[in-house]
């Protein structure tokens, strides 16, 4: 199979982690090249997300590499194969990589858990509000650039409504429910369908009031993607020049920690739900 010049997100980080398995192991990528009877090229293409691998030759390559983690293994194989398109490459020549990065990211993730101070959470967002903060986005979007992000954002909140949807956990400031975009009435609407969203059981909202001492979270939002293994968990920072994705040991380690620390700080479901409303009631 040729090599691809657009390697998916997926795919890159199927060649990142055998990259670490092989620099665990001590070798080079020449070294493991002669001992697994291929080319230096081969081994470089495959970490680079280029060749496609099998699921038979990444268990052989992690046989090299002395992993006896057998879960990592099994998780490693099951991203093997070719390229899947799935629905957000019709997507690839409308928006920014890191768009469709981060859909395909979601659709395979076990779980999610995100932490916003003041955005309400893309898979929670409606129609109306989502369209009012990509109308206010610096420098303007055209009105086509609107509608693709748009379609975009609700299209990846099927994750959320499939035969079997993903676990959700949303914390969420008080400051995000009150930022009123796109005035009264859509962020009305957009409070009623939190609330809403917060009824399905695979779905937690939890809010952090305003006046909590505990409170030191981070005004940048945070998508904490859970992998089949923890090994294969990954960031996604909102920045103002896209997506940043970490996936580092010690990355991983501090914003479990930031994430933890922010549900520490929020009140649990039912009085979070009471919060809601009160707040419905002021606007």
């Amino acid at each position: 199979m040729p090599p691809t010049t657009d390697p998916t997100l997926r795919q890159r980080r199927l060649g990142t982690e055998l990259r670490r398995l092989r620099e665990r192991a001590g070798l080079t990528s020449s070294a493991a090249a002669t001992l697994l009877g291929v080319k230096q090229a081969q081994i470089s293409g495959i970490e680079s997300g280029r060749y496609a691998v099998s699921a038979d030759r990444v268990r052989t390559f992690a046989r090299a590499y002395h992993c006896a983690d057998q879960a990592l293994i099994d998780a490693l194989a099951d991203m093997t194969g070719g390229r899947t398109r799935g629905w957000w490459d019709e997507y690839r020549e409308h928006l920014p990589v890191g768009l469709i990065d981060l859909a395909e990211l979601e659709h395979y993730a076990t779980a999610l858990r995100v932490a916003l101070v003041i955005h309400i959470p893309a898979l929670l967002q409606t129609t109306d509000h989502a369209r009012a903060l990509f109308r206010g986005g610096i420098p303007p979007f055209a009105q086509y650039e609107v509608e693709h992000r748009l379609t975009h954002r609700i299209k990846r909140q099927g994750i959320l409504h499939r035969e079997t949807p993903t676990p959700y956990t949303a914390t969420i400031h008080e400051a995000a429910l009150r930022m009123g975009y796109g005035g009264r009435e859509v962020a009305v609407a957009q409070l009623q369908h939190i609330l809403d969203m917060s009824e399905l059981p695979h779905v937690t909202v939890r809010i952090v009031p305003f006046g909590r001492e505990s409170f030191h979270g981070t005004g940048q939002g945070i998508d904490y993607v859970v992998g089949t293994v923890p090994r294969l968990d990954t960031v996604q920072l909102d920045t103002h020049h896209g997506c940043e994705f970490l996936d580092g040991e010690a990355q991983l380690g501090k914003y479990r920690a930031v994430i933890d620390h922010m549900e520490a700080s929020a009140l649990d479901a039912d009085d979070s739900r009471d919060l809601i409303l009160r707040i419905i009631r002021d606007l």
